[in-house]
């Protein structure tokens, strides 16, 4: 892109000088920064760009243009929003200079700052599909910078318990505003941007945080640690706010184009203060080492002599002790002579005694050789008994082993008899019950049949009794 060649072109330039149209801020190692090109507009960029260098290093002729193709719709969304985004922080940070540098939530052009921010954060999110609706919220990449910046942890840790935030968008609003109060947003954003395998997880691939666009709105948030903010988050209500761009903010009248070369004047001293301040703080920092480092040098400098002492308290005592190893050393070294020339008297005559006894020696010998082999033979005779007693005995462990298992067969056998004895004398127990009881009814039953037969001899008596006196009223009649 034209911004980044312009960019690269500034790398080296130091401040103060005629190189550059806005000096930019200085890191440690004088370089300057992307964010020095806010005062380039694409069309200073595209003539810039359109004119080739003659062989004297002069302007030379113009290049032919070529005509422009149809763009993309969404690199021109990604355009437009990178131009918004670099209206918005430069006229932040100018209207900062002249209004104090320290700014609070009412700022206008602070807050417009924010609802840009969030446009570009926001541009080609994926949507996400929760239980209830659809999810597309920019809290989801803020809060992967914990895991990769481990100083955002703080910050995330505030947001989320912040009360009165019920939703993801408040939470990264919150999240924005206190990032711009720590002067870490572009150090958080940069971390995010350079894990894009981690980032797709969120955005599209044509996505402002995926493409060179986002890598420049990180380079110009850089010029925001010049801001002093003091905003009250705790208090201000994020989840229902709407962001809208205000672009009345950035039309130019006649007086802020007479006051640009005044505020790039301050714009300069306030970048060339920031590099002292920060060469200030390296320094500052590098002295704090040394510091550090002169004393451990000094615990481990009176470390070392300490040992030193004891070092050589250790060799004075290691010679005492080699001197009378020395001593003790000779006396043995006497001691040993003299008890080997009493020893060398004493196998002479030990020698002469075994040559004169060396015969009977010999005999001895044959002798015992002759007791050996006889006792080999009988050792043999022992042992190849018990081989055979060894036999006998695994033969007697495996008929036991069968006897054993023979038993138990024959208990388990005894246990279900013993279990069916029972089950038969329950059984008995049950049917004698059942015969008491069927011998009962039939006892009630006889008795019961009794009764109905002196009743039915009964009827029968007055039957007979009826027919007769209905005879003899019937041969009366």
């Amino acid at each position: 892109m034209a911004e980044g060649s312009l960019s690269d072109d500034f790398q080296g330039a130091k401040p103060g000088s005629a190189r550059g149209p806005l000096p930019g801020r200085w890191n440690s190692r004088g370089r300057a920064m992307t964010f020095q090109v806010w005062g380039w507009r694409r069309e200073d960029a595209s003539q810039v760009l359109a004119w080739v260098p003659d062989a004297k290093g002069g302007r030379g002729a113009p290049m032919p243009r070529r005509t422009p193709a149809t763009k993309d719709p969404t690199a021109v969304e990604r355009a437009n929003l990178l131009n918004m985004a670099k209206l918005s922080i430069k006229g932040l940070i100018e209207s900062a200079l002249s209004f104090g540098r320290t700014l609070d939530s009412d700022y206008p052009p602070l807050q417009q700052f924010f609802v840009v921010m969030e446009h570009c954060l926001k541009h080609g999110l994926k949507v996400r599909k929760s239980f209830l609706s659809y999810n597309k919220t920019i809290w989801g990449p803020l809060e992967l910078v914990e895991k990769l910046y481990p100083e955002a942890e703080e910050i995330g840790a505030s947001v989320r318990d912040l009360p009165g935030l019920k939703t993801p968008l408040g939470r990264a609003r919150a999240w924005l505003r206190l990032a711009l109060m720590q002067k870490k947003m572009a150090d958080y954003l940069r971390c995010l941007i350079i894990q894009r395998d981690l980032l797709s997880e969120f955005y599209e691939y044509h996505a402002l945080m995926m493409e060179e666009e986002g890598a420049v709105i990180v380079g110009l948030l850089v010029g925001l640690n010049v801001i002093d903010a003091n905003l009250c988050v705790k208090g201000e209500d994020l989840d229902s706010q709407v962001g809208v761009i205000d672009f009345s903010m950035y039309l130019k009248n006649e007086e802020d184009i007479g006051n640009k070369e005044r505020n790039v004047q301050i714009a300069a001293i306030l970048d060339q203060k920031n590099y002292v301040e920060e060469l200030n703080r390296q320094l500052n920092s590098t002295v704090s080492s040394l510091h550090s480092r002169v004393d451990s040098l000094e615990k481990s400098n009176t470390k070392l002599i300490e040992e030193l002492a004891i070092a050589k308290n250790n060799i004075i005592k290691l010679q005492e002790e080699n001197h009378q190893l020395r001593s003790e050393n000779k006396l043995i070294l006497m001691k040993t002579q003299q008890n080997l020339e009493v020893t060398k008297v004493d196998v002479e005559t030990e020698l002469q005694t075994y040559k004169h006894s060396r015969q009977g020696l010999d005999e001895m010998y044959n002798e015992a050789r002759r007791q050996l082999r006889d006792e080999s033979q009988l050792r043999q005779d022992v042992e190849n008994e018990l081989a055979v007693q060894v036999s006998m005995k695994h033969e007697i462990e495996l008929a036991m082993k069968l006897l054993e298992k023979d038993i138990h067969e024959k208990q388990d056998t005894l246990i279900g008899l013993r279990q069916q004895l029972e089950e038969v004398k329950s059984i008995n127990i049950e049917m004698y019950q059942k015969l008491q009881s069927s011998e009962d009814g039939l006892k009630e039953k006889n008795e019961i049949i009794a009764r109905l037969e002196e009743k039915t001899n009964k009827i029968t008596v007055a039957m007979r009794q009826l027919e007769q006196s209905s005879s003899l009223s019937f041969t009366q009649s």
